[in-house]
């Protein structure tokens, strides 16, 4: 039988369990989750492989009006994404009140089948799930549309089964063992920006960016130094805490992360930088790898 090889675009709203779903395909964790909108500032992509298929998943930063170079530069990587595309799923929250006109207009130009995904539906009734198909039926006419729940694993094997039947007869694009795009040094500074978003309140989790300046493997111990990265003075102090308490819970939390991640012991050590206004400045944001 020929091999199968294709792109997979996630893409949706902030918050519509784009992250949630992509580690669910994939069966790894790839994506930071948290609670707050906006986690996903970068592309990511998890790679599936059996041997006459492979998958390339593509986590994308939620769809928003951008207010920053920083937003400019996550809605091109959307972009991206669905020029890339040989299929794109389409995750919306069974709550959104059918206002998805930011997704539509980029969707527009595509010539990818679209699957719409509602999600969330163990959150949800039966009549309310009935008139979303229908919304999307008319709206969008997709090739399907599932009702799933990323985060309780409902219908994720036919979402599954579905990109495998679509994908076209192509060679694979990565090696057969490869996971993801991304190195370890990428998923180090995840994890911190994981807990900063789950520790912190406001704008402190939008403000900061996090840099691993240092990452030295050992066979027993990786040794990883990160310089958390935000805008202003008030806000270092807020990160760091009283008698640096809660850049401690921060650090005791992502160090777990990162054992259980990496299997090793690592030791971990952080710094706060301030950088004004970084978001807006290209140069910087260059630097930390948006491009």
């Amino acid at each position: 039988m020929a091999h199968r090889a294709g792109f997979v675009s996630i893409i949706g709203k902030p918050n519509a369990g784009k992250s949630t779903l992509m580690n669910a395909l994939v069966g790894e964790k790839m994506s930071i989750i948290t609670p707050k909108a906006q986690t996903t500032r970068h592309r990511i992509l998890g790679i599936v492989n059996e041997e006459d298929y492979q998958i390339v998943f593509s986590d994308t930063p939620g769809v928003i009006k951008p207010h920053y170079a920083l937003h400019e530069s996550m809605m091109h990587q959307v972009d991206g994404s669905i020029v890339d595309a040989d299929l794109i799923l389409l995750v919306t929250d069974i709550y959104e009140e059918y206002d998805e006109e930011d997704v539509l207009k980029k969707l527009a130009g595509t010539e990818a089948p679209v699957a719409v995904l509602i999600n969330k539906v163990d959150q949800s009734d039966e009549d309310t799930v009935k008139a979303k198909v229908e919304f999307w039926k008319e709206k969008l006419n997709p090739k399907v549309i599932f009702a799933i729940s990323a985060l309780k694993d409902y219908n994720v094997l036919a979402v599954m089964n579905f990109v495998i039947e679509h994908l076209p007869e192509h060679p694979p694009y990565y090696e057969k063992d490869a996971l993801t795009d991304r190195n370890d040094r990428f998923f180090a500074s995840e994890m911190i920006r994981a807990q900063i978003f789950k520790q912190y309140k406001k704008e402190i989790p939008y403000s900061s960016e996090v840099i691993v300046t240092a990452f030295v493997e050992g066979e027993k111990l990786h040794r990883i130094s990160a310089e958390i990265i935000v805008e202003r003075d008030s806000q270092k102090n807020i990160l760091i805490g009283k008698d640096g308490g809660m850049l401690k819970i921060v650090g005791t939390y992502a160090r777990r992360d990162m054992e259980e991640f990496f299997q090793k012991k690592v030791f971990l050590e952080m710094f706060v930088k301030v950088i004004p206004d970084w978001r807006s400045k290209k140069n910087y944001l260059k630097k930390f790898g948006y491009e």
